[in-house]
This record gives C-alpha cells, structure tokens and sequence, in this order.
C-alpha cells in the first residue's frame, strides 16, 4: 500500500493553461485507451477539434473516443473510496498493460479514475495537479473541492476522457462525475466506463438500504463492482486498484484479480 500526495507530484508555480500549439494530431487517432469505442461528442469549441475531420455542417466535429474500463467512486460516512480495474487495450481489440493505474491524487485530499483515451486523460491529471499546486502556493491554502471540479471540469470539455473526481473537505466526502462536454455532476456514489452498467446494478444493491457506508462496507461494494463488470465487459479485468481518501490523504492500493 502506498500513500500519494499532490504535493509530491506537482510542479509549484507551473503554468498549466492549454496550449493549442503543443497539441498533435496523434491526439484524435486510435492508440492506447481504457476500453472499447463507447461514444461521441459533439462541440463547437474543442481544444482538439482542429484535429477531428468536419462533419459538414457549420465548424461542429465530432470526436468519437473510448471510455473503457470500469470506475467507481463511493462516498462514506468518514471519506471517499474509489475502484477501477487495471487493463489497458490497444482499440479494445487488445490488451497492452494489465498492470496500469488507472486513479491517481491531484490535490492533497482528493483522487481522479480515468476512463477513455490515455494520452489526454494522463495530460488532464498532469494539469489539474499544476493547477491545484499553483493556486496552493498562490494563496497559501489548498485550493476547494468544488473548485477543482470546475477547473477539472474546464480541463475535460473536448477531451475523449470521462473520469471521476472524489475527495474529501470540511464537509465530507464528495463525488463528481465528469464528461467531454464539461458538465460537473455530483452524487452519493458513481460508476463510469464501459462496465459502469454492470458496476451501477452492485452498487445499488449493495447501497440501497447503506447511503452512507463506513470505509471497509464502502471498499468491499466498489470492488464488487468493478470485479462484477469485469466479468462481463471486456474492456476490464486484470485487477482492481482502490484509493482511499480520507482528511489525511489519499492511499491507493493495486491488487491482482483472485
């Protein structure tokens, strides 16, 4: 077990403002993803739509991008945990890494799961931890939960990547779903990537009558789910990783499939 802290990670006084010169065209090409093709997006202000072939009507694209794997935040009484599984394809079609971590801390009490594209989902983490450590060295104080999810948010529009945000303030636990087309979301618990159906039927059975489950009920229903979905979608499997996130910090753990 191994505890993770933003501070660590981020690089103080880095300036992490997307650059739309730095970007390739690598970004809207098939490569490296957690999952199968899933979904499409459609915006009008992209930070890759440059990237993305017109669709014909007006400056609108399309950008068709995977959101694979299975994730899972739950919200307990006294922190947050989270779950995903540990397999990385090669367009769905083949398994590239069965030991990847998929959850990684971007703020001393908060963690992000990814799902979909690799490439941007690693430069979204890479961002929103520089971020969160600019505006800590700044003003001298971790920056608000409900303000990382907005700039998580911000970061995320136009994206092929749909993570989850959870951490922990003053006020408890939270999480936050988040999308390609910059909404914000939050809820009791969540399930995302292409097992999030199989991970939703667990998660409801299990927290049904348990809105608020202590620590070690709300681990063994995340990784539950996301065991289930793996099951079932072959877009995960090879493990799961759990994170635990508590006013302390966050500890991430990786442990191999029974």
């Amino acid at each position: 077990m191994t505890r993770y802290h933003s501070k660590h990670d981020s690089r103080p006084g880095s300036d992490s403002r997307p650059d739309s010169d730095s970007q390739t065209a690598n970004d809207s090409q098939p490569g490296l993803e957690f999952g199968e093709r899933f979904s499409t997006l459609g915006s009008r202000t992209k930070p890759f739509a440059q990237h993305a072939p017109a669709t014909g009507g007006g400056d609108t694209h399309e950008l068709e991008f995977s959101t694979g794997t299975t994730i899972v935040g739950i919200r307990a009484t006294d922190g947050v945990v989270m779950a995903a599984d540990q397999r990385m394809s090669l367009g769905g079609r083949f398994t590239a890494n069965k030991d990847v971590r998929k959850i990684s801390a971007v703020h001393p009490t908060a963690a992000m799961a990814i799902s979909g594209s690799v490439g941007p989902a690693q430069e979204v983490i890479r961002r929103l931890r520089a971020e969160a450590s600019l505006y800590e060295s700044r003003r001298g104080e971790p920056m608000s939960l409900p303000a990382l999810a907005r700039t998580a948010g911000a970061l995320v529009r136009g994206l092929p990547v749909a993570p989850l945000l959870c951490g922990v303030d003053e006020t408890g636990g939270h999480v936050y779903e988040l999308d390609g087309g910059g909404s914000v979301v939050e809820d009791h618990y969540a399930a995302g990537g292409s097992g999030m159906q199989v991970a939703y039927g667990v998660l409801e059975g299990r927290l049904e009558d348990d809105p608020a489950p202590e620590l070690e009920t709300a681990t063994d229903a995340a990784v539950a789910a996301v065991e289930a979905a793996s099951e079932r979608d072959t877009a995960s499997g090879d493990g799961v990783t759990t994170a635990t996130i508590t006013a302390d910090g966050v500890t991430v753990d990786q442990r191999r499939a029974s």
